[in-house]
């Protein structure tokens, strides 16, 4: 069966195309991050980091910016990315499964579960020491990948459990941003944060007054972008600002089935056009720059880099499932939501063990809270190893408690 066949036709509508390009960027994304990590443990790895941490230096007179292509490829492109993720959050909080507080209740609750406790075990192996700052990296999860593993169990796997998963991911997204923007700033500069406001408010000004040329929507974000990396904030956080803002298209309904939206606004355009870019080639080429994790014992055997590597791959291994499934668990005996029929415990620990694969948002994270090359290295490991084994696991347990049957083809939510 082929992947795409995999999702099934039962899925919500609005979240069908979404899980599609996940799945596919998902195998792309693999095969980019297995690449990176031959290539840096090849006979040629000293031309891997020479085309990464080569300069690139753009001066417009009035802005000198001068990054590595790293760098560039994590603070500009990924920009793009995270307005995809905005643009993402606002269609799920506005007609998806983060629509209603009944909704949105348990896949928050599970979230959040999922992000403290992997925060408090990577804590715990690292207070106090050179890599306390890296307790963000294990709180994301990778969505490409988390619904990649899913799709390869086929008609197994009920189609609410994917929608379940999607809703998790987005609302553990919306709590990786926060982190990012609250924790990952170093230091504020007020009159380029002001500048960046004075854009945000002339961007939402040209929607009010209805301006439909995107070029000027385009030039304005990019303006935005360079107030905001000389303000301190974390320059790709412009993607989500503005992905949020974007107006959507018309919701109707049709027939008994969950809404659409049709007379596309701007959102469906904007996501229909760069979902694919972001999927296909930006997180790809954000991989292939920042996974490249040596394998030589020589520079992954220092103590403090240790903490990390246990702290992270714990995190994402241990702390993902035991804080989703304890969350999961804590909501329902509140009756704060509920379970669809064809979904059961085990399944929802089963995604929770996947949900522990952080990779793309948890490299993002590592590369903000370390600024040592090898403390990064040993956070890269971490992620690696926790990842592989939290997929291995929960893909174990999820063919373990699942079947195709009758049930798995009924379309539920998620509410109370």
């Amino acid at each position: 069966m082929k992947i795409r066949e995999a999702v099934s036709r039962r899925l919500p509508r609005p979240i069908r195309q979404f899980v599609r390009t996940e799945v596919s960027g998902g195998i792309v994304l693999l095969i980019a991050a297995l690449a990176a990590m031959a290539w840096a443990n090849s006979p040629v790895d000293g031309v891997y980091n020479d085309i990464f941490e080569r300069t690139i230096t753009v001066d417009a007179g009035v802005f000198r910016i001068e990054e590595d292509v790293r760098h560039w490829i994590n603070d500009a492109l990924m920009t793009l990315f995270f307005f995809v993720v905005g643009l993402e959050i606002k269609r799920e909080m506005a007609v998806g499964e983060l629509a209603g507080i009944n909704r949105a209740a348990l896949p928050v609750i599970a979230a959040a579960g999922g992000m403290v406790v992997p925060a408090l075990i990577y804590t715990a192996f690292n207070y106090g020491g050179d890599g306390s700052k890296g307790w963000g990296i294990p709180m994301a999860t990778d969505i490409a990948f988390a619904l990649g593993v899913l799709a390869l169990f086929g008609r197994r796997i009920p189609p609410p459990l994917r929608t379940f998963l999607l809703a998790l991911a987005i609302a553990d997204d919306i709590g990786a941003i926060l982190v990012i923007a609250i924790f990952y700033t170093q230091s504020l500069e007020l009159d380029s944060l002001a500048i960046a406001g004075a854009i945000f408010a002339a961007i939402l000004a040209m929607k009010t007054i209805g301006v439909k040329n995107y070029a000027f929507y385009a030039l304005a974000g990019a303006a935005a972008w360079v107030a905001v990396f000389e303000s301190g904030v974390h320059a790709t956080l412009t993607g989500v600002a503005l992905g949020l803002i974007t107006p959507l298209g018309t919701e109707t309904t049709e027939g008994e089935e969950d809404a659409v939206l049709v007379s596309p606004g701007p959102l469906e355009e904007m996501e229909a056009l760069l979902h694919p870019v972001s999927s296909f080639l930006i997180v790809p080429l954000f991989a292939l720059a920042n996974a490249g994790v040596s394998l030589d014992p020589d520079s992954v055997s220092d103590s403090a880099g240790e903490a990390i590597t246990i702290g992270v791959a714990l995190g994402l291994f241990i702390g993902k499932p035991l804080g989703i499934g304890l969350a999961t668990l804590l909501a329902l005996r509140l009756g704060i939501g509920r379970l669809p029929a064809s979904v059961n415990v085990q399944q929802v620990l089963g995604v929770g063990f996947i949900a522990g694969i952080g990779f793309t948002v948890a490299l993002f994270v590592n590369g903000l809270a370390f600024t040592d090359p090898s403390l990064q290295q040993h956070g890269r490991l971490g992620i690696v190893a926790g990842s592989l084994l939290a997929s291995l696991v929960g893909a174990a347990i999820l063919w373990r408690f699942s079947a195709p049957t009758p049930e798995s083809l009924v379309n539920d939510d998620f509410g109370v």
